[in-house]
């Protein structure tokens, strides 16, 4: 490097080789710390000249080997061959030597895809750090301050990574969190004492790290300072995708609707490997809805209505389009494609939407045909498993399919019910989401180029995979009787009580009560078995079958677990879900107390077991 350069690197301080950076409540965890002593710990290097670059319509930049770990691209590091870099639009792959050029243009992101076998760098919060914005004058005046001028083109922007056995490994675990989506300080400390401790105790996800599935907060942007404290507390890298509720809504046009979310955590779209997967992070939300865009295939006619014009709307926009497909070209076909989006591709909680799903789900569909994929989403605060082949009437309707080409999961809320209900006394609340599922994560088990799900309940283990109840004709009185009365707006009466939900008159047995099962991850070819005391197990039957039906809405396909708790205490309703199973109660079951053993098999052949008690009378 000549005398007339200089080095600017992206942050004040690089932590030294090895150095251990403390994090809040690390100290609480050992296999915590473990994680601060290796984690590399840098940044991106952006080298600038009083010349500037020979040809400002190429950025240049070289992928390198960071062996001493300082972020800088020195002369005995070498670079790193077959790497994808892209500006958004375009992909380079570096050649022998790690260089890369790609053409300039105003506002772009330049992204590294992460090779598998290597790792880029985390900031002090585990933030992990690939991108460069380019956008010289600097975002249009908004609230939350977008992007900064970043001046004119750097003469080179370089990536460093270190080497990695952990993200090559054969099994990997893969953190895929739904909307953490907190609007005040009170709701970053029920995230922070609720799913972010958790994962503080969590240490089989530092190959793969975290993927936040968008509203990482709730609007208020200038939060994104008190996430990033919540990410320092997690130990692997923390990687973002944004949300409906990530926007810069004081933005005129889609270019800028994310600049603040750019500018803080992350690219709007990016891809990275591990061991046998490529996990694609897209963005899935439109806003503003441009009648002459948004609109252009007549599926949105509300866009021409100033008056009805919603603010977002499920869409990949061209360039993204054209990205994924030089992407996708890119990745050997034996590898497992994770698709990953706020807005998810196809949605239960949310079928009869346009606005809720995504307009381009079956060019998607198209460029991953004959392909090992999954699909991720969050947006709708609910847990859905749905496998290939699965349909639902208004996907038919609404987008032409006949069903499901891949799995597509819906990986719940950390906010669960956007914190809702009662606060428990481990300091964060109940929050059950809409499909009566209680808050938590998801967990993407990756073997080769194979993979299985589990969603983990927030303060509690992968075992807590169900929640039992019983929907008898007294609760589902109860359930009308009590929603009407939230709906009054000054009551004139006190509200109705339900008693014991676990009561049940022996007349109210035939063929009127069934014993519900909420199986959180329950799927197509799941199962659910319910032995009645010293009995012999019989199969439960699963209330959605989604063989191309509608869904199935109110107190009688609805989960009184949840319910109960809903209604008086505050939030959504479960009146629908994907995964609920119910046994009907025999009609000669005699007088007195029962327990009911429940268990449930996913398509894996894992098996959860549950029991619950509950007392036939003879009159209530």
């Amino acid at each position: 490097m000549s005398s007339r350069k200089r080095v600017l690197v992206a942050v004040a301080t690089i932590a030294a080789v090895g150095a251990a950076v403390a994090a809040p409540g690390a100290a609480a965890s050992g296999r915590h710390q473990d994680w601060d002593r290796t984690a590399y710990r840098g940044q991106i290097e952006v080298v600038r000249s009083d010349d500037g670059p020979a040809d400002p319509t190429v950025l240049n930049g070289t992928v390198f080997v960071d062996r001493d770990r300082d972020s800088r691209h020195d002369r005995n590091e070498r670079g790193l061959a077959g790497v994808e870099v892209s500006n958004g639009r375009d992909i380079a792959t570096t050649d022998s030597r790690g260089r890369y050029r790609l053409p300039v243009f105003d506002n772009m992101t330049v992204f590294v895809t992460q090779p598998a076998g290597y790792q880029v760098p985390v900031d002090e919060s585990n933030v992990a750090q690939f991108h460069y914005n380019h956008l010289p004058a600097g975002s249009p005046a908004l609230r939350y301050g977008g992007i900064a001028p970043t001046g004119p083109l750097p003469d080179a922007v370089n990536f460093p990574l270190v080497e990695s056995r952990l993200t090559d490994d054969r099994q990997l675990s893969c953190i895929m969190a739904g909307d953490l989506q907190t609007y005040n300080i009170t709701e970053v400390e029920y995230a922070r004492k609720g799913a972010i401790r958790d994962l503080a105790r969590r240490n089989d996800y530092q190959g793969c790290g975290s993927l936040f599935l968008g509203d990482v907060v709730g609007d208020d942007l200038s939060l994104y300072d008190e996430v990033k404290e919540l990410t320092a507390q997690t130990n692997g890298p923390a990687r973002f995708l944004p949300g409906n509720h990530d926007l810069d809504f004081d933005a005129t046009t889609p270019e800028h609707s994310f600049d603040t979310f750019r500018a803080q955590l992350a690219p709007a779209y990016f891809s990275y490997d591990v061991g046998e997967a490529h996990i694609i992070a897209l963005n899935t939300v439109r806003y503003p809805c441009t009648p002459d865009v948004d609109n252009a295939d007549g599926r949105h006619p509300e866009c021409n209505n100033p008056a009805t014009r919603p603010r977002y709307n499920g869409r990949i926009d061209d360039t993204q389009m054209e990205w994924l497909r030089r992407d996708l070209a890119k990745v050997d076909r034996d590898k497992l494609i994770v698709i990953a989006g706020h807005i998810g591709l196809m949605n239960y909680a949310d079928e009869g939407s346009m606005i809720h799903q995504v307009d381009q789900a079956r060019e998607v569909y198209a460029l991953l045909h004959g392909r090992k994929a999954v699909a991720l989403a969050g947006h709708s605060h609910s847990i859905e498993n749905m496998r290939t082949g699965d349909l639902m009437k208004g996907w038919k309707d609404l987008f032409g399919i006949d069903g499901l080409p891949f799995p597509h999961l819906t990986a719940g809320a950390i906010a669960g019910d956007w914190f809702s209900g009662r606060v428990t006394e481990d300091g964060y609340p109940t929050a059950l989401q809409r499909d009566g599922g209680r808050p938590g994560v998801l967990t993407l088990d990756l073997n080769d180029a194979a993979f299985q799900e589990r969603f983990t309940v927030t303060g509690e283990s992968d075992r807590e995979q169900t929640q039992l109840g019983l929907n008898s004709p007294t609760y589902r009185e109860w359930y009308v009787a009590r929603d009407a009365w939230n709906d009054e707006d000054e009551p004139t009466t006190p509200a109705p009580e339900l008693g014991d939900p676990l009561v049940v008159d022996r007349a109210d047995l035939a063929g009127k009560t069934w014993l519900t099962t909420n199986f959180f991850m329950g799927s197509t070819g799941s199962t659910v078995s319910v032995r009645l005391d010293h009995g012999r197990p019989a199969q439960a039957v699963r209330t959605q079958p989604m063989r191309g039906e509608d869904q199935l809405v109110g107190p009688e396909y609805s989960d009184p677990a949840a319910i109960a708790e809903q209604l008086v205490h505050g939030g959504s309703l479960a009146d629908r879900t994907m995964h609920l199973w119910r046994y009907e109660l025999p009609a000669d079951l005699r007088a007195g107390t029962h327990r009911a053993h429940v268990t449930a098999t996913d398509v894996y052949g894992r098996t959860f077991t549950d029991t619950m008690t509950f007392r036939v009378v003879e009159q209530r």
